[in-house]
């Protein structure tokens, strides 16, 4: 009963332009640090969260971590006590997948300790629960990925149908985060309900041609297709210097460029990692010519999600 675990689940980038809510890919870092152990009292217990600034609660039907283990016991009919502490490495409000993080380590924490009855995919319920409480949408493509890695394309949701995608191996992302903060539910309220014919079919288009151009190993595909005629738009007036940034980003060489998940937090992705370091570079410049600052994420698609460390 003593033993403990420790589970490291990283920073998603959801959305990539064309997918709002079905696809999301996995980056290196940064990432969330679960440390778990089951107890001999029942009931699930977080025991401390730090980097937090104080402000993710404690309680655990209140905190992402603790509500996907709850979950997690419950689909399984077990009665365990589990303490949780959590290291958050992820900014929140970041658009990077901050809530994810936590309850995809937490639900491969406790499906390691309890001899891993269920398989990856089976634990991204659980995690979607926890969105649920976090923003108000159980929403899976963030914790898809962040459990499973890579890219992972949400083909419905009733029933939960998810397909990984493969994707070329020197498909570079660079990620930066402006030093402000946009909560999820905020960047909802201003997306519309309804969209026209004309937006749909471009929309679909683009995704259709991601996919292809991810599974084709198509860089020049996959740059056509990173364009978001549907939420973008929208959301951009919420993030100060976005076309700016973009433009930067698409200077310096890059196949494409969007906002990361509800944003702030911009990527963009390239089949090179000088050019993806570059890239951060002029999109930091950009965001310094408003009086911004943030800080730049670059790596290769994590293919591993979640992993014990």
């Amino acid at each position: 009963m003593s033993k403990t675990i420790k589970v490291f689940a990283p920073a998603t980038v959801a959305n990539v332009a064309c997918g709002f809510d079905v696809l999301g890919f996995a980056v290196d870092a940064p990432g969330d640090i679960v440390t778990m152990k089951l107890t001999d009292k029942p009931g699930v217990k977080i025991v401390a969260i730090t980097g937090d600034g104080g402000r993710l609660p404690l309680a655990a039907e209140k905190n992402t971590a603790g509500v996907a283990v709850n979950a997690f016991l419950q689909h399984l009919n077990i009665q365990q006590g589990v303490e949780i502490t959590i290291e958050k490495n992820l900014p929140l409000g970041s658009g990077m997948g901050s809530s994810a993080a936590s309850s995809a380590a937490a639900a491969v924490a406790i499906n390691e300790l309890l001899n891993n009855p269920l398989t990856k995919e089976q634990l991204v319920p659980f995690a979607m629960e926890a969105e649920r409480i976090a923003c108000g949408a159980a929403h899976a493509d963030n914790v898809a990925p962040a459990i499973m890695g890579g890219f992972v394309l949400i083909r419905s949701y009733e029933p939960l149908d998810l397909i990984k995608i493969p994707s070329p191996e020197n498909l570079f992302c660079t990620v930066i985060t402006p030093d402000i903060e946009l909560r999820t539910e905020d960047a909802r309220k201003v997306l519309k309900l309804d969209i026209t014919m004309k937006d749909a079919i471009l929309q679909w288009g683009n995704l259709a041609a991601l996919i292809a151009g991810l599974m084709q190993n198509d860089y020049a595909l996959i740059g056509r297709s990173l364009q978001d005629v549907v939420v973008e738009p929208m959301r951009s007036m919420l993030i100060p210097g976005f076309e700016e940034v973009k433009q930067a980003a698409l200077d310096s060489g890059v196949l494409g460029c969007s906002i990361s998940g509800s944003g702030p937090s911009i990527f963009a992705l390239t089949d090179s990692e000088n050019i993806a370091i570059n890239a951060g570079n002029a999109m930091q410049k950009a965001l310094h010519k408003i009086g911004l600052s943030g800080k730049i994420y670059t790596s290769k698609v994590n293919a591993e999600g979640a992993r014990i460390i």
